[in-house]
């Protein structure tokens, strides 16, 4: 007689695979930004923000280990956003503001851009992975059966990979809007007074896009073309805000350090609504 444990359907090799390289990739995320504070030649608020903020992301890889053992179909779009802003997030820490980035800096950003890419790859180029990533967060259902929290399919029409990835992507303008402010508001210590109208300005901008976000998002996802064009007028009017305030609070190296990675966000959003309006499957609603 075969136990429950025997009977248990088996993930495939890959998904063992890839949970190994996300855990590499958080221990990575965390060696390269100690290795940047230690040889960064000015250890200031600034930098202590970012660096803060990049670590995160360690977090991320470990909480996307989870999705994908779960076989979650959010594994994909986070685990691209997740890669792509990690990237930008570390590498506008390894150049510095004057001279040549260190030598150690470089290795362990080379290192950790190679096991991006290698997560990328195993999400959306593995076929295991691509029939194992297929279920649906589990939910509070209510039926004739008594009340259970189990796996549903959402009520919503089945939403294409590349709107939750534009969904996913359009989530982070929120904390990269923050992030910056937050740095700024560094510079109201240093005596720059005048410039506590703009960073709490900013701060409101970055709270209210999470709900401009969450709203477009919501109607995105059940197959509203409205909701699409809407998401466009955000990611402008998010652009427009955020990146005048980054060059004037923070300087051309904080347009390009804070700019850059919202940029990323902003382009992966829009291509994203892009190539799901150009599916075959696309209906208009």
């Amino acid at each position: 007689m075969r136990t429950a444990a025997e009977t248990q359907v088996r993930r495939p090799s890959a998904v063992r695979v890839l949970t190994t390289l996300l855990a590499t990739t958080a221990a990575a995320t965390v060696v390269v930004e100690l290795l940047n504070w230690w040889y960064a030649p000015e250890q200031g608020f600034g930098l202590a923000v970012r660096t803060g903020w990049a670590m995160l992301r360690s977090f991320g890889f470990l909480l996307l280990i989870g999705h994908v053992r779960r076989g979650r179909t959010v594994a994909r779009p986070f685990g691209l956003i997740l890669a792509v802003t990690t990237i930008f997030a570390v590498g506008r820490l390894i150049v510095p503001r004057q001279g040549v980035p260190p030598l150690p800096g470089l290795l362990g950003f080379a290192i950790l851009t190679a096991l991006c890419v290698a997560v990328v790859w195993m999400l959306y180029r593995s076929s295991a992975l691509a029939g194992h990533l297929v279920r649906h967060r589990p939910r509070l259902v209510i039926d004739r059966d008594g009340v259970s929290w189990r796996e549903t399919p959402p009520r919503r029409p089945q939403a294409s990979a590349w709107l939750l990835t534009s969904r996913v992507a359009a989530f982070t303008y929120s904390p990269l809007m923050l992030v910056p402010a937050l740095v700024a508001g560094g510079s109201i210590l240093d005596g720059r007074l005048t410039a506590v109208p703009a960073v709490l300005f900013w701060f409101g901008a970055g709270i209210t896009a999470s709900y401009a976000v969450l709203f477009c998002t919501a109607f995105l996802m059940r197959g509203k073309d409205w909701a699409r064009g809407l998401l466009v007028v955000v990611t402008v009017a998010v652009l427009a805000v955020d990146l005048p305030l980054c060059w004037w609070l923070l300087g051309v190296d904080g347009l390009v350090r804070d700019g850059g990675p919202l940029l990323a966000a902003a382009g992966l959003t829009l291509y994203g609504l892009r190539r799901a309006a150009r599916a075959p499957d696309a209906a208009p609603a």
